[in-house]
């Protein structure tokens, strides 16, 4: 299967699997991970995501080059029809664009390998990028005469200091793990063999905390991005009023009181 799925408790394993091709995207492959990663917003026993690639030399190469060329029909119908359409029609990037999904819960990108193009798209969407010590990171799609389209300029602006993202944008030069750990693109770097390792241990302590309280947090890190400061602050008091007089909010600070470990039930 071009995606495979793996559960451990309340967390999710999405594998790109394609390792023949450096699990680089063909149209198939795109819509299967967006599958997988709708049922995983929809499965409320789910509380973190896993993405990552089979193998250990890619995380995703981006599209598969071979299989992406330009169809007949035009971009304007494309751009307007219905998503299932508009995939079939050549505008497969809305299936990689994991932000319309509204996925609302945190999805953390272990990197094995080269994350190129739209898998280093991916990786951008993703709320935390671990990377093994094999892991590169570029958008070469200036040199294929193209352009980022999955919010790859956005998100690297965003991430780094803009002379820095633009030397990666406009040269499509591609960057190691050591330096992309120094420049803040990745949260953790560690050695390749303790990637997956790495990468559950983290979901498990997200997990381990208020469901609620890391819905809010997602939902907060999402919509106040692009508010001023003192209308995120109070979107942020205006959150913390929905969490105030939650059960949860109360067993966890009874369970501190008595020393315990809290139980949670998203309520």
């Amino acid at each position: 299967m071009a995606i495979e799925t793996e559960r451990t408790d309340r967390t999710l394993i999405v594998r790109i699997n394609r390792p023949e091709a450096l699990n680089a995207l063909d149209v198939e492959t795109m819509r299967a991970l967006n599958e997988a990663l709708r049922a995983f917003r929809d499965d409320p026993g789910l509380a973190v995501g896993i993405i990552t690639g089979a193998g250990d030399r890619a995380f995703c190469a981006g599209a598969d080059l071979k299989k992406t060329l330009p169809p007949k029909t035009p971009f304007a119908s494309s751009y307007y029809a219905p998503y299932e359409q508009s995939v079939e029609e050549g505008l497969y990037v809305r299936a990689i664009t994991l932000s319309e999904l509204n996925i609302g819960k945190p999805l953390i990108a272990a990197v094995n390998g080269h994350a190129l193009g739209g898998g280093a798209e991916i990786a951008l969407e993703c709320d935390l990028r671990i990377a093994g010590e094999n892991a590169t990171f570029g958008l070469p799609e200036p040199r294929v005469a193209s352009v980022p389209a999955v919010g790859g300029v956005s998100r690297l602006l965003r991430a780094l200091p803009r002379a820095v993202a633009m030397k990666m944008l406009l040269t499509g030069d591609r960057i190691d793990a050591q330096e992309a750990y120094r420049i803040g693109l990745v949260s953790d770097l560690v050695p390749t063999e303790d990637l997956l390792p790495t990468a559950l241990d983290v979901a498990d302590r997200i997990a381990a905390n208020g469901p609620l309280a890391i819905r809010s947090l997602k939902a907060l890190a999402d919509r106040t991005q692009d508010l001023p400061l003192t209308q995120s602050i109070a979107v942020e008091q205006l959150m913390w009023g929905v969490l105030r007089d939650t059960e949860d909010r109360v067993e966890g600070r009874t369970a501190f009181a008595e020393r315990r470990p809290p139980e949670f039930h998203g309520r």
